[in-house]
């Protein structure tokens, strides 16, 4: 028995197929499933019901699955331990992002390659409900989402706290306001993203007890901008989106009065895996980074749950 076959047993077992699998761990089909069959022979059981389409698992299947997970995550904490030991910054990193925080990645990830030259990372934009199960899972090794989630099987390492901004065009009579309070958009039309959005959700907790009409829902920040622009709205905006405006579109930008109202950004990462050194070179880039560009002191944090 080998880690090699219980890797490959449970992305059969997650895929439910032997094509997907072998595609996922980058073998050709006939190497992965002569390793599966020469695991089954060793222990002289099946493990999967072939004949069935997606794959299922035998009930001794389910089981050796359950087993080899465990095996296989401690195998590589095994080898976390090594590099956190020799604080070696390498190998790969699958990094999961909120789409409403990405706007922090062309910020930092020049520098970050440039220091961190043996780091492969590969980031894939996630909703906050898919980026918290896929770091459970073990299917990425970190996230950056929005904070405190309150679960106890992660690890939140806080890395910026970013303001909310409103852009305000020109026609709406808030417009020569130049620090808004919350109450002021009282009587607003409120544009937001779509809903089951992390963002969203502290929008709306943020102007809960106001008189609005959150409306025309949509998942790109641009689209909501454009609508505006035509007189539909007023957005709230994370501070980071904003930094690549034009200097027309920064003139709608408005500020809120002190504290302002915003939110906590963090690294996450699963409690079952040790701590990488790519973890902590991640979170200080991320966190010199938000330094550079947010110079907000206080902010009223909303929190996304």
């Amino acid at each position: 028995m080998t880690i090699t076959q219980l890797e490959y047993v449970i992305a059969v077992a997650k895929h439910g197929s032997f094509t997907k699998a072998s595609e996922k761990c980058n073998v050709t089909q006939p190497t992965l499933s002569m390793q599966v069959q020469n695991l089954e022979e060793e222990l002289n059981i099946k493990i999967f019901i072939r004949g069935t389409k997606p794959i299922q698992l035998t009930e001794v299947g389910k089981k050796i699955t359950k087993q080899g997970q465990i095996i296989v995550d401690e195998a590589i904490k095994m080898k976390d331990i090594v590099l956190y030991e020799k604080n070696y910054v390498g190998g790969e990193f699958r990094l999961g992002i909120i789409p409403t925080t990405s706007s922090i990645i062309p910020l930092f990830i020049n520098k970050f390659i440039k220091k961190y030259p043996n780091v492969n990372l590969k980031i894939e934009e996630l909703n906050s409900i898919a980026l918290i199960k896929k770091v459970l899972s073990g299917d990425i090794d970190g996230g950056i989402t929005s904070t405190p989630i309150n679960n106890k099987e992660i690890n939140e390492i806080p890395i910026y706290y970013e303001p909310f901004v409103a852009y305000v065009p020109d026609k709406n009579n808030l417009f020569k306001i130049k620090k808004l309070k919350v109450e002021d958009l009282e009587y607003s039309s409120i544009l937001t993203l779509k809903e089951k959005n992390s963002f969203t959700k502290q929008v709306s907790k943020l102007f809960k007890s106001l008189n609005k009409n959150m409306n025309l829902k949509t998942k790109s920040f641009e689209t909501l901008i454009q609508l505006s622009d035509e007189g539909f709205g007023i957005i709230i905006l994370p501070f980071l989106y904003t930094k690549n405006f034009s200097k027309d579109r920064l003139n709608n930008i408005k500020v809120f009065e002190e504290p302002e109202p915003g939110r906590e950004i963090s690294l996450i990462y699963s409690k079952n895996k040790i701590k990488s050194p790519i973890i902590n070179a991640l979170a200080n880039c991320l966190e010199k980074t938000s330094r550079e560009n947010i110079k907000s002191n206080k902010i009223n944090i909303i929190s996304p749950v």
